[in-house]
């Protein structure tokens, strides 16, 4: 389940270890069209520069070429609100990693220009799906794991 985590941004935790969540974004985001421009180890960087200790965290800068080519013929100066950010880090509790996306809606209405509202939408209705299908995902996975654990249940024959 998906849900609206700030007023600029959407997405979801699922229980499963940062590095799986990480890889599972990665796809879902090649699937609808995105390339990752920069990946951001954020806590790599923060225990490199600050020695600071924190559990796993990235940025992922996604782009989708031709609605960002689209953006930049309706504003050139877009590239300032540029890449879509989609962040994954792992929370303190066991196997529990945030997967969340900015919501481009909120972000290019700062613009005010009525032409982005047509290309923040699609950008938004695509990151949406990104989150949906690894949340998804992973309640199909869950949903299999219980089903399996639940026929296992029930089969009390004694092995020979």
């Amino acid at each position: 389940m998906i849900e609206q985590r700030t007023p600029y941004g959407f997405g979801t935790v699922l229980d499963v270890p940062f590095e799986t969540a990480l890889r599972e974004t990665r796809d879902a985001l090649a699937a609808e069209g995105f390339g990752i421009l920069c990946d951001i180890d954020v806590a790599g960087t923060l225990q490199q520069k600050l020695g600071v200790v924190m559990p796993p965290y990235a940025i992922l800068g996604a782009c989708n070429p031709p609605l960002a080519n689209q953006a930049l013929q309706a504003e050139p100066d877009i590239g300032l609100l540029l890449p879509c950010n989609i962040i994954v880090y792992a929370t303190t509790a066991p196997n529990a990693t945030v997967v969340a996306a900015m919501d481009p809606e909120s972000a290019l209405a700062l613009t005010g220009n009525d032409a982005m509202r047509p290309i923040a939408a699609q950008v938004a209705a695509r990151l949406r799906r990104v989150v949906e299908h690894v949340a998804s995902t992973r309640q199909n996975e869950a949903a299999r794991c219980l089903a399996i654990k639940g026929s296992d249940a029930g089969n009390t024959a004694s092995p020979e």
